[in-house]
């Protein structure tokens, strides 16, 4: 799966599963339990969770390659 600006973070998740405690590695904070962020997630792109976590675009989109990559190992 190629991660852009557009991709919804629910499609990461549906084929990932949950990196949230991959991401907050990063410094990206959890944004409530994994049931909540299953229903934010449909919502909201990779380029708004940027925006949100106050990370620039290329960063984030980067350490989403990074944390599913990890997941898989």
């Amino acid at each position: 799966m190629k991660i852009t600006e557009k991709t919804y973070v629910s499609e990461i998740l549906k084929e990932h599963g949950d990196i949230a405690e991959i991401m907050e590695i990063f410094g990206v904070r959890r944004v409530g339990g994994f049931g909540l962020r299953k229903i934010l997630t449909k919502l909201i792109t990779v380029k708004t969770a940027a925006f949100v976590h106050g990370v620039p675009l290329d960063k984030f989109i980067g350490m989403l390659e990074t944390a599913v990559s990890s997941k898989g190992k």
